[in-house]
């Protein structure tokens, strides 16, 4: 039997500006998500209980035990769904863990979208499970262009075929980064509203910067890349991306990248 495959793709903020806190003590936020061709790979198959294998150059990064989210997204997903059997799940780490670009997130989306499809049940099951699991798994699960407000969760789709295609290139000091951590030094002004996310910024940089100097060191880098027309830091760090005018360009400062770094030459979707 060919197993359940799912793509667990990298997320980009291509903006993100902080409004303000809110009383549930979390961040009011203003962003635009875009999702990468590339990210995690998930398999699943069949089995009595649900089980989760681990592989990648990630791997090791990982908590084990209820703590990691695929697990907490697969018994959250067969519990609101009162599903009676279990699934053997494999997951194939990528991208690196607390890098800012989805990674447990997507991990957790792409369980509920495999788990879904092998246990043939009706999709809002998945939807419904996803905000409990964290800010960003909604977006995750919809891998689609999206504007995200409230704490990141509440979506509203827009157009993205003016950047599908877009070649990209992630770079990371390999350094991970608390998103607790960062939004605590947000400095408590609100950062103005999000119109254009090519005049935006992310306003938890200077925070992260605070925490890994390195960003600016990789920030500047990309800048400094022939064809890299957008640089920017993604989510709460440690990751930054650069857009490019072409995917030789592209593939030109991919060559390039300081070899201590972890990066990826991808597209966005």
């Amino acid at each position: 039997m060919i197993p359940h495959r799912d793509i667990a793709a990298a997320k980009l903020n291509l903006a993100l500006h902080v409004r303000e806190k809110r009383p549930d003590g979390r961040h009011a936020i203003e962003t635009i998500f875009a999702f990468c061709t590339d990210g995690d790979r998930l398999t699943a198959d069949p089995a009595d209980a649900i089980t989760l294998t681990v592989s990648g150059p990630f791997a090791g990064d990982l908590p084990d035990g209820g703590d990691n989210l695929v697990l907490r997204a697969a018994h959250a997903l067969q519990e609101a769904a009162t599903v009676p059997h279990g699934a053997a799940i494999h997951l194939d780490k990528r991208l690196p863990v607390a890098a800012g670009i989805g990674g447990g997130s997507a991990d957790a989306a792409a369980a509920l979208r495999l788990l879904t499809s092998l246990w043939h049940i009706d999709p809002p099951h998945a939807a419904a499970v996803a905000p409990a699991l964290g800010s960003d798994v909604p977006a995750c699960l919809l891998s689609l262009t999206a504007r995200g407000a409230g704490a990141g969760d509440e979506l509203s789709l827009i157009d993205g075929s003016d950047i599908a295609g877009t070649p990209v290139l992630l770079a990371n000091p390999r350094e991970a980064l608390s998103t607790a951590a960062v939004f605590a030094r947000w400095n408590g002004i609100d950062q103005g509203p999000l119109d254009d996310w090519r005049q935006g910024f992310n306003g938890l940089e200077a925070g992260a910067q605070e925490l890994v100097p390195q960003i600016a060191t990789v920030i500047a880098w990309l800048t400094a890349q022939p064809g890299a027309n957008v640089v920017r830091m993604s989510g709460s760090g440690a990751t930054c991306f650069a857009l490019f005018e072409s995917a030789e360009a592209r593939d030109r400062a991919a060559e390039a990248v300081p070899r201590e770094w972890w990066h990826l030459a991808t597209t966005l979707r």
